[in-house]
């Protein structure tokens, strides 16, 4: 059964699908769709489960498919793996991860192994190349039709590493993520079959129905709504309920309308608590109240107190993206650190107070950027990591009342670490290809939460506010690009920003200003500036007077074709192609004791001792 607010959802989706209108190509906009049943029976004494699944993937595109590919992420988890020959070669490996893949038995290991895979009844030709699965079809899928695909598959969770895994270094069994034969995204670009190196994910959306059977003690949370709760109990079942629970194990029925993904994990000792925030969304926190948790950090308090912050959370983002589209939420003890699933999140619990609230804020606020408008976070890593930060900063800024004038200021710190380190790459790059773990991490966050702090000094914070939630208004549940999020900004500033986003994204120019010159002329002063990056912007200057008063100038970009209001006094357009600047100030140097280029610190200068003259 599917709620009121499920039901808007639905047809919501129904009339954005309708609706043809020019987006990445100069085809009208389509998307792929799949549809998952699936059933899996998991053994808790040796980790492995088998399963089977049926697909129904409908082919929106005008083109005829004569192959899919399907991701096969645990097969990750073996000694010789990408994975693992890339952090055993990378300068900077994950210390999560090291060399301990390498290192695995074969009963540590992870694997997915497909038994049998039909189409339409008919048996299909298919090859393993690491974690993906090449798949011949039997008859060709044209444009508008739909086809079945019907696998039995079997596998091994690994030993927790990254992400996936059992017995996670908090105790936690099953941190089951990436866990299932999972199609890969086919869009205007072709198919996006990445190997899993350990990095990022995209999924087709569609309906998912599983059923897990699992040992009777285990608790499951994760993606989804559970369909049998009488059967199940553990805090699920109605108020003033109890069931008896028969057998040795349970069937968990769950399903997920309109995800691309789908997340559990399970473990016999999880604690469940349940809030229903105000807008209707149930929140729920799985994790484990265990005695030793509680030296260190106050575990089981953290963990109550985190609700009623999670609500709030929920809440900004609400306000300041979009509204939540599913019914619930579930924060989970698991995984190995933070990262985030459809309708739900795994993180590492024993932390303080503070880094609790700090990693369920990001993680919550990709529930938005990556599982509701799900940018392709291997080629456009820093839309959904970057603007996860920059929302998840700001959040976090106003429920733990930090007081923070400027929230992103460690943002901009990373960024100008690597603009000068010798070591960045443009945003461009695959996530896979970075030379340096730090270098992809830099760029991904903090460079990324810098492109959305930057725009406010570009357009103003009030159309940056404006722009987030017409671009999740027009793009949610339709895998926005770089030149989409673009566009809306552009539309609701009136301001031109192509040149923006390509030096930020896909170019390594820096932006360095300074003031070259001050002197006194008849009796005026006259200020040199200079541009010493390749970089481009609109300069904000800020004049001090001896009697402490201040006087504000704005220099327009000519590119820009657009000057910012309320910024001061207006001076003439810059353009590029000219590195030097010149602005006569009518009143005597010695009237002066300040000029400041960018007092705001918004924009990303990474030369700042060069923008201040004192005198």
């Amino acid at each position: 059964m599917i709620n009121m607010k499920s039901q808007w959802l639905f047809i919501g989706l129904c009339i954005c699908t309708a609706i043809t209108s020019l987006a990445q190509n100069t085809t009208s906009y389509w998307q792929q769709h799949v549809d998952y049943k699936m059933e899996v029976d998991v053994n808790v004494k040796d980790y492995t489960y088998t399963g089977t699944q049926e697909l129904e993937y409908t082919n929106n595109s005008p083109d005829t498919l004569n192959q899919v590919f399907y991701h096969l992420f645990f097969n990750a988890f073996q000694p010789g793996s990408d994975m693992d020959v890339r952090s055993r070669t990378i300068k900077d490996p994950d210390g999560r991860v090291g060399d301990r893949i390498s290192k695995l038995s074969d009963k540590e290991i992870g694997f997915l192994k497909v038994e049998t895979l039909k189409q339409n009844n008919k048996e299909l030709d298919y090859k393993v190349v690491g974690t993906v699965l090449q798949v011949n079809l039997a008859q060709p899928l044209l444009p508008g039709e739909k086809t079945k695909f019907n696998m039995k598959f079997n596998g091994q969770v690994p030993v927790q590493i990254r992400r996936s895994g059992r017995n996670n270094a908090e105790g936690v069994a099953l941190s089951m993520t990436q866990w299932y034969p999972k199609l890969a995204e086919y869009d205007f670009e072709g198919w996006h079959a990445d190997p899993y190196i350990g990095r990022e994910f995209q999924g087709v959306w569609g309906d998912f129905d599983v059923k897990i059977t699992i040992d009777k003690d285990y608790i499951l949370g994760g993606t989804g709504y559970l369909q049998n709760p009488q059967e199940i109990g553990y805090g699920y079942e109605k108020e003033g309920t109890k069931v008896k629970r028969k057998g040795k194990k349970l069937t968990w029925h769950f399903n997920a309308p309109q995800v691309h993904d789908f997340t559990w994990a399970a473990d016999p000792e999880f604690v469940h608590d349940s809030r229903v925030a105000k807008d209707g969304t149930v929140l729920h926190f799985l994790y484990k109240d265990k005695p030793a948790y509680e030296k260190e950090n106050n575990f089981t308090e953290n963990w109550k107190n985190l609700q009623s912050k999670t609500e709030d959370l929920l809440l900004y983002f609400n306000e300041h993206i979009g509204e939540y589209p599913y019914d619930q939420y579930s924060v989970i003890q698991g995984g190995d650190g933070g990262m985030e699933y459809a309708m739900c999140t795994l993180i590492t619990g024993n932390r303080s107070f503070g880094s609790l609230v700090g990693v369920t804020a990001h993680e919550m606020a990709h529930a938005w950027f990556q599982h509701i408008l799900a940018t392709n976070e291997s080629k456009h890593e820093w839309m959904d990591e970057g603007f996860t930060t920059y929302i998840s900063t700001l959040a976090q800024n106003e429920v733990l009342s930090e007081g923070k004038e400027n929230p992103l200021s460690g943002a901009y710190r990373g960024y100008t670490y690597l603009a000068n380190s010798g070591a960045e790459q443009p945003q461009s790059t695959h996530a896979d290809r970075y030379h340096l773990n730090q270098a992809y991490g830099l760029a991904a966050y903090s460079k990324g939460a810098v492109f959305l702090g930057q725009l406010e000094y570009l357009i103003g914070k009030e159309n940056v506010s404006k722009t987030l939630k017409q671009y999740y208004k027009e793009w949610k549940f339709k895998h926005p690009t770089p030149n989409d999020f673009k566009r809306v900004a552009e539309k609701v500033s009136g301001a031109q920003l192509d040149w923006y986003l390509t030096d930020w994204t896909q170019t390594t120019n820096t932006i360095d200003y300074s003031i070259e010159n001050v002197e006194a002329k008849n009796q005026n002063t006259v200020v040199t500036l200079k541009r010493n990056g390749q970089m481009p912007m609109p300069i904000e200057l800020r004049v001090t007077f001896t009697n402490g008063k201040t006087q504000d100038f704005y220099i327009p970009l000519q590119m820009m074709y657009w000057q910012k209001p309320n910024t001061g006094e207006l001076g003439e357009t810059w353009s590029w192609a000219n590195p030097n600047y010149e602005m006569t100030l009518m009143l005597a140097k010695d009237q002066i004791s300040k000029i400041e280029i960018d007092p705001s610190q918004k924009m990303a200068d990474i030369k700042r001792d060069n923008n201040v003259f004192e005198n």
